[in-house]
């Protein structure tokens, strides 16, 4: 047991034997690493943005430009900006370390439910070289 079991939520895993709970197959503690990164107190997962198009009012992509966030080109979708927790990020091919997550943008569906989009700005000297990439997510606390 640690500090982070008084405040994490765990989730297990049973299988069954005739709809009957036989024996845990695994457990999961999952909490709020850092203050803020949860949407509303809770961990939320959710679409990432629109490209199958199921919305037709949502730009169909999975992206977006941080100048036009800062532009209110997205205000009249009342959007909320999130951190999307990642480890990791791919961008054509190549996998490279995140250190605190990226900036999202979360809007919501007619339905009722969320997409988020990635924040994206133009890409570092570094990230274009590495991944041959011209634009890149903007990461939070860090710049590669």
């Amino acid at each position: 047991r640690d500090a982070i079991d008084r405040v994490a939520l765990p989730l297990v895993a049973l299988s069954t034997m005739a709809s009957e709970a036989d024996e845990v197959v695994g457990t999961v503690r999952i909490h709020e690493e850092t203050p803020g990164v949860w949407w509303g107190g809770r961990l939320l997962l959710v679409k990432w943005g629109n490209r199958d198009r199921a919305e037709r009012w949502l730009p169909p992509t999975g992206w977006t430009w941080r100048e036009t966030v800062e532009a209110g080109r997205w205000a009249a979708l009342s959007p909320e900006s999130v951190v999307v927790s990642a480890t990791y990020g791919l961008a054509n091919g190549v996998w490279y370390r995140v250190k605190q997550g990226m900036q999202g943008l979360l809007v919501r569906t007619e339905g009722g439910g969320s997409v988020v989009y990635v924040v994206c700005e133009p890409a570092t000297r570094y990230y274009r070289v590495m991944t041959r990439a011209e634009w890149m997510p903007v990461l939070i606390g860090e710049v590669i």
